[in-house]
């Protein structure tokens, strides 16, 4: 068996003009802040060690109000402007197609990822699609993969599994899931040092089959 592991944001999905929305409107809402860029949102929201509340509302916690407020922004926000990278709904089908697994480990909340996922017609293609929401840690903790990989009762010695992201947080969590990494350069990091880097969707599919 082979199972792939995707990150959302910035991997299948662009997704930025409407989280960049979302935050825009909390700012102004509660905090009567400027609009902030959607270059700065990503590079923040990418960042590995950061703290979103301070960057994003200038505030030292994340608050409850904040957070409700974009959530129920983001609820209707979300499907507006998303779009799959170019490339991505071809190579999500070639590897069902030729029997690979595929799951969704995103830290985005899962209601979100599943109404995107669904509003963009690919969601019947994945197995698991997990958010931050339903594990204890985050990536780049490996709990949402340890969670995938139990789902498929992964044996390392007979399967193979792979995890694809843009961001240091998936390889990290790859790592320590024991799973390879490939990093994506298409979506919001595009330049990477790791070991393995694809550059376009299809390039996933000559590495797993």
């Amino acid at each position: 068996m082979k199972i792939v592991i995707f990150d959302m944001d910035g991997t299948l999905i662009d997704s930025k003009k409407d989280i960049t929305a979302s935050v825009n409107y909390v700012r102004k809402s509660h905090h009567n802040l400027a609009p902030l860029s959607e270059e700065y949102i990503v590079e923040a929201i990418n960042m590995q060690e950061r703290n979103l509340a301070k960057l994003f509302y200038e505030t030292e916690i994340y608050l409850p109000k904040d957070r409700d407020l974009f959530e129920l922004h983001y609820e209707s926000e979300c499907v507006k402007n998303v779009y799959l990278y170019e490339g991505v709904e071809d190579m999500l089908k070639s590897l069902v197609d030729s029997n690979v697994k595929i799951s969704v480990a995103t830290n985005a909340p899962t209601q979100f990822a599943l109404r995107m996922l669904e509003h963009l017609r690919v969601k019947p293609l994945f197995d698991v699609i997990i958010g931050a929401d339903k594990v204890i840690e985050a990536k780049p903790s490996p709990e949402m993969l340890h969670f995938i990989l139990e789902h498929y009762k992964f044996d390392s010695k007979n399967h193979k599994a792979w995890m694809v992201g843009d961001n240091i947080k998936d390889t990290l969590s790859a790592q320590s899931a024991g799973i390879d990494s490939i990093f994506a350069t298409w979506g919001f990091t595009p330049v990477s040092d790791a070991k393995i880097v694809v550059k376009k969707p299809m390039e996933i599919l000559d590495i797993v089959l």
